[in-house]
């Protein structure tokens, strides 16, 4: 017994219990009402001047989205001190107020206290949500100059800020120095590289990554199967979907939507319905994926279909599920479900509709030939100024349509916004070549040339054995060129002889004859289309992904192809998918 005494009296004392004033701030939680009682206790219970109250009660407010009070809060404390700083940056930078953690960060200086390495990860975080470059960089010269250069929390952030900002170079420098490279710093170079539009990049760095021993986690499948979308890479974002379900991660609403944009992009519809399907929770974001994956293929009715599902037990649709319908509609000519939806909007959601909604219905009703009608909608429903993404859409209905004095009119408004955007000067052109007016069309060359505007330059991605390769038009950089050349002009002898003969009007009337016919059979998607046949098996599907529209040549040369191939052709140009099949596409001609 007096043994067991003496342990006792060898034991440290229990420590206190907190007091009533933190007991307060703890039940209160990041509720304001409830921290405006709580600093009422506070301030009666004497505590008002205990730092670690006060942190605790900031903390708390900017958790709250109360950064108003927050602010009132911290202009009480007496000699704030280097946690409350510190504390307060993190806060404002985590829950989304990114201004106040840099207004904050310069308080910390003005008081003479010093930075540490936390100080810097928040603050070059609020930076990159900022997208401030330059003021992020001055932060990086102070992370220098107080020698945390090479703390490896400090330049992941680094590695973050610059990709977000766009500047890859710096980011890649960064990233190249760290002697420790984490998870985290993998990711954020992966996923700046996909952001910024380079994709085969991303991809290179997701293999060097497992290369170094680096276990990827949830976010870095997120970026790497963002980067299979971007190029079409369907073999190694289903290798990706693989190693998720046999690694056991858990396909959450983040990584799941991925998974089901991924197949999209790649024209599997199918399989991002099995994703669908198979996640435990889908938010708003996931169904909205999962219509805008039918849209985007063509399969308009399936995506009506989902809406009406998801309006009967699913989330309440937002401004994006709202697009993703109508585009739906536009792109397989369901008007009147459109005209429905566009309606229903703002009657039963509350819902106002935005810019893209209004070209969603410009881009329906002009595409089903409805150009009377979509001009007035542009000129009586539109609340603001047409911007150009109406009118563009509204100029394609009219080439489409072929009415080239109303074609006039809406070009003239899209040079009037964008004078120096080529592709209005092609339309144009094209529309007055369509009508016969090569005086116009000379007039519209000369223009272009007086502006220095060159036509955008087209570009085929094609994905064999995990590989992506490119082409453009009249490339002849692969190495087997000559063979590819060879099995074109062999394929399009099958495809004239079953009926197909060349479309002069894809092109932009610059060429006669035998150069235009030659112009023609070259374009970069009937390269990677006959690359394609030569170096797959029978029977599998042809997947191409093209930077611009799809001309009207190489959509009727693909038909013929589907059937002399007797191959499915996937066709994912700027505008949709092009699903060609036993001689027709899902499109049904109407894009």
């Amino acid at each position: 017994m007096e043994a067991i005494e003496e342990v006792h009296l060898l034991l440290p004392p229990p420590p206190p219990p907190p007091s009533t004033a933190h007991q307060a701030l703890l039940r209160a939680g990041p509720r304001l009402h409830l921290l405006r009682q709580a600093h009422a206790h506070v301030v009666v219970s004497g505590s008002h001047r205990s730092l670690s109250l006060l942190t605790k009660l900031i903390n708390l407010a900017c958790a709250a989205g109360a950064i108003g009070y927050a602010r009132q809060v911290f202009a009480t404390v007496p000699g704030p001190d280097s946690f409350l700083f510190n504390s307060l940056i993190k806060s404002c930078s985590k829950f989304g107020f990114p201004r106040d953690a840099v207004a904050f960060y310069r308080c910390l200086l003005l008081a003479d206290i010093p930075p540490s390495n936390y100080t810097f990860t928040s603050v070059i975080k609020a930076c990159a949500d900022l997208a401030a470059l330059r003021l992020g960089r001055g932060v990086h010269a102070h992370a220098l100059a107080w020698g945390f250069g090479s703390d490896p929390y400090v330049q992941s952030a680094l590695v973050t800020f610059y990709a977000k900002s766009g500047d890859l170079n710096v980011a890649r420098e960064v990233f190249d120095k760290m002697r420790d490279r984490t998870v985290v710093a993998w990711n954020s170079i992966i996923s700046g590289y996909e952001q910024n539009g380079s994709a085969k990049e991303a991809i290179e760095l997701f293999d060097l990554m497992r290369g170094s021993g680096i276990e990827p986690d949830s976010a870095t499948f997120v970026g790497v199967l963002a980067a299979c979308a971007q190029l079409g890479a369907l073999s190694l974002g289903s290798w990706v979907h693989e190693y998720v379900m046999d690694g056991g991660f858990d396909l959450n609403v983040v990584l799941g939507t991925s998974l089901i944009n991924m197949y999209a992009r790649c024209g599997n519809v199918s399989k991002s319905r099995e994703v669908f399907d198979s996640m435990r929770e889908r938010n708003v974001i996931a169904w909205t994926a999962m219509i805008s994956a039918y849209a985007m293929n063509g399969y308009g009715n399936q995506a009506v279909e989902l809406f009406d599902q998801m309006q009967l037990r699913g989330p309440l649709p937002n401004k994006v599920t709202f697009v993703a319908v109508l585009s739906a509609c536009a792109h397989a000519g369901l008007v009147d479900v459109g005209r429905h939806v566009f309606a229903s909007m703002k009657r039963e959601y509350d819902v106002e509709p935005g810019l893209e909604h209004y070209v969603c219905m410009v881009d329906m009703l002009g595409r089903a030939g409805f150009l009377d009608e979509a001009y007035r909608f542009v000129e009586e429903k539109i609340p603001m100024e047409a911007p150009p993404a109406v009118w563009t859409a509204m100029l394609g209905a009219c080439k489409m349509h072929k009415n080239f004095d109303l074609g006039v009119r809406v070009a003239e408004h899209l040079l009037d916004s964008e004078p120096d955007n080529p592709g209005h000067y092609v339309m144009l052109s094209n529309i007055y070549a369509l009508a016969g007016r090569s005086d116009r069309v000379q007039r519209v060359r000369n223009m272009m040339i007086q502006r220095g505007l060159k036509k955008q330059v087209g570009y085929s991605n094609i994905e064999v054995d995990g590989k992506t390769y490119m082409f453009s038009m009249g490339d002849k950089s692969h190495p087997e060129t000559k063979i590819i050349y060879q099995y074109l002009d062999e394929l399009m002898l099958r495809c004239t002889q079953a009926g197909y003969m060349p479309l002069a009007d894809s092109l932009m009337h610059e060429l006669e004859g035998e150069e235009r016919e030659y112009a023609l059979r070259f374009h970069s998607e009937k390269l990677a289309v006959a690359f394609g046949l030569l170096k797959t098996s029978n029977g599998m599907t042809i997947m191409i992904v093209k930077n611009l529209r799809m001309c009207e040549d190489c959509h009727l040369a693909f038909k013929y192809v589907s059937v002399v191939a007797d191959r499915e052709i996937i066709v994912r140009d700027k505008l949709r998918f092009h699903h060609f099949k036993d001689g027709s596409c899902s499109c049904l001609d109407f894009w």
